[in-house]
């Protein structure tokens, strides 16, 4: 399995809406995705390079598997 690096905000981004989720606002550099069935809201911050620590947590929250990330990311 390879390991989760940090990617650039718009990849992210483009990963949660192939993953089923809408993005439903922005507040200030952030970006705010919801999908049915998940509890709590995706957030994903506009910087160039998103840090491991809050793609983990961001994939946690949205019950996405390592490997599923990386199924989606390999299509991206």
């Amino acid at each position: 399995m390879p390991k989760i690096v940090a990617i650039p905000a718009s990849k992210l981004r483009k990963v949660f809406e192939k993953a089923g989720f809408k993005c439903v606002r922005t507040e200030g550099d952030h970006f705010v995705y919801t999908k049915p069935g998940i509890s709590r809201p995706v957030v994903i911050p506009d910087w160039a390079e998103v840090p491991v620590f809050i793609i983990k947590n961001n994939l946690r929250t949205a019950n996405i598997s390592r490997e599923e990330y990386f199924e989606i990311l390999k299509e991206i």
